[in-house]
C-alpha cells in the first residue's frame, strides 16, 4: 500500500514503531513534487510527530480489528471493559483514551481498537455522551452580551465549559472529541 491509501485513524509502521495517523495533508507546491505531509502518534510513548512521504511512496500499514466492549468500572489506572458477547474482561490503561476517559459512565459502549488478536493499542468513547451538571456556580444575570462561558463539573468528576444559562442538575450533550458543551437536554 502506498499514500493514496492513507486516511485518519490509520495504524502504520514508521521507524519500526507503530503510530497512528492523526492527520494528513496532501501537498503540491508550485514546480516541485507533491508530497504527504501527516502527524503521527506513536502508540507506545504517545509522542507526536510529523513525517513527509512522496507522493506514491510504500508505507507498511498495520491491520487492527475494532471491538465495542462495555465500561465496567476503573481498577487504579486501568479501565476494566467486558466484551458483551463472550463477557470475557479486558484490562486497558487510561491513557489509551487520551484524557477522555473523564466522559465515561458505566455501561458505556467503547470502541477499542486491538492489534493480533488480543493487544489493546487504542480505545475512543461515544463520540456524544449526556452527563449531569453536579457543580457550577449560577450565572451572573444581564452577563449575556458576549457569548460567555463558565466551568462546571459532570457526574464523572470531569471538568467542561458551558454556557451562563446552564445551571446544577441540568443535563447537557457534550462532544468526546474536543470536550466541548454541545447542547442543554430536556
Amino acid at each position: 500500500m502506498n499514500t493514496a491509501d492513507l486516511f485518519k485513524g490509520a495504524f502504520i509502521k514508521y521507524n519500526g514503531e507503530l503510530c497512528q495517523v492523526l492527520e494528513y495533508q496532501h501537498r503540491t507546491p508550485g514546480n516541485l513534487r507533491a508530497f504527504y505531509q501527516v502527524t503521527l502518534r506513536n502508540v507506545k510513548s504517545g509522542k507526536q510527530m510529523e513525517n513527509r512521504y512522496r507522493a506514491g511512496e510504500d508505507i507498511e500499514f498495520v491491520r487492527v480489528e475494532y471491538k465495542d466492549m462495555q465500561f465496567l468500572y476503573r481498577d487504579g489506572s486501568n479501565l476494566v471493559l467486558m466484551d458483551t458477547e463472550t463477557f470475557d474482561q479486558v484490562y486497558i490503561p487510561d491513557l489509551l483514551l487520551d484524557g477522555k476517559d473523564q466522559f465515561l459512565k458505566e455501561e458505556m459502549m467503547v470502541r477499542v481498537t486491538f492489534q493480533e488478536g488480543d493487544n489493546p493499542i487504542a480505545a475512543e468513547p461515544p463520540t456524544f455522551v449526556e452527563m449531569e451538571i453536579t457543580y457550577s456556580e449560577p450565572g451572573v444575570r444581564g452577563d449575556t452580551a458576549t457569548n460567555t462561558l463558565k466551568s462546571a463539573t459532570i457526574e464523572t468528576g470531569g471538568q467542561i465549559m458551558v454556557p451562563l444559562f446552564v445551571n446544577q442538575g441540568d443535563r447537557v450533550k457534550i462532544d468526546t472529541r474536543t470536550g466541548q458543551y454541545v447542547e442543554r437536554v430536556k
